[in-house]
């Protein structure tokens, strides 16, 4: 174990500041994932980030799996389908997934779907229940009581506040 050096974490702060501008992370989020990987394989554990990239490492199983919910994240997940991506059986599949994300697939799919959603928003807020749709509900009251459960509040009122907090920063 070792600590965070300064050139690390402000790229990990660059990173998170990011996420209050959905615009800017598909542009600027891989350049700044780029640089936290460089300093990762550089630093004191580089040996051991390495060993996480191999090909036939369990993790790298398992990030082909997160890859694929996120490209289709609207899409009906099948467990099955998912082993077959890491090229792990269904059972060594949930267990290695759930140890890697403290997540099931299925909580995953869901965590992804609603972040895409509030992003979605965050773009164009006008039409809630589209959005719910088009990341893969067929609800408009389920989207909208999971989106309350994940960030706090029902999709509309949290876009308005998100929007309004980036309106005023931008004013100061």
């Amino acid at each position: 174990m070792s600590d965070a050096g300064p050139d690390l974490l402000d790229f990990i702060v660059r990173l998170l500041r990011l996420l209050d501008r959905p615009d800017d992370m598909p542009v600027l989020g891989p350049a700044v994932e780029r640089e936290i990987l460089w300093r990762l394989i550089k630093g004191e554990q580089g040996a051991m980030v390495r060993q996480l990239g191999l090909a036939d490492s369990r993790l790298s199983q398992i990030s082909r799996a997160v890859r694929w919910i996120r490209d289709h994240h609207a899409e009906i997940l099948r467990i099955e389908d998912l082993a077959r991506v890491a090229n792990m059986s269904a059972t060594s599949f949930f267990r290695h997934f759930r140890a890697v994300t403290a997540l099931t697939p299925i909580q995953y799919q869901k965590q992804v779907r609603l972040r895409e959603a509030r992003a979605k928003l965050l773009a164009n807020p006008r039409d809630v229940a589209a959005v719910g749709y088009a990341v893969g509900y067929d609800s408009a009251s389920q989207f909208s009581r999971e989106y309350r459960r994940l960030f706090g509040a029902p999709p509309g009122r949290d876009t308005a506040r998100l929007l309004g907090a980036s309106v005023s920063a931008s004013q100061t």
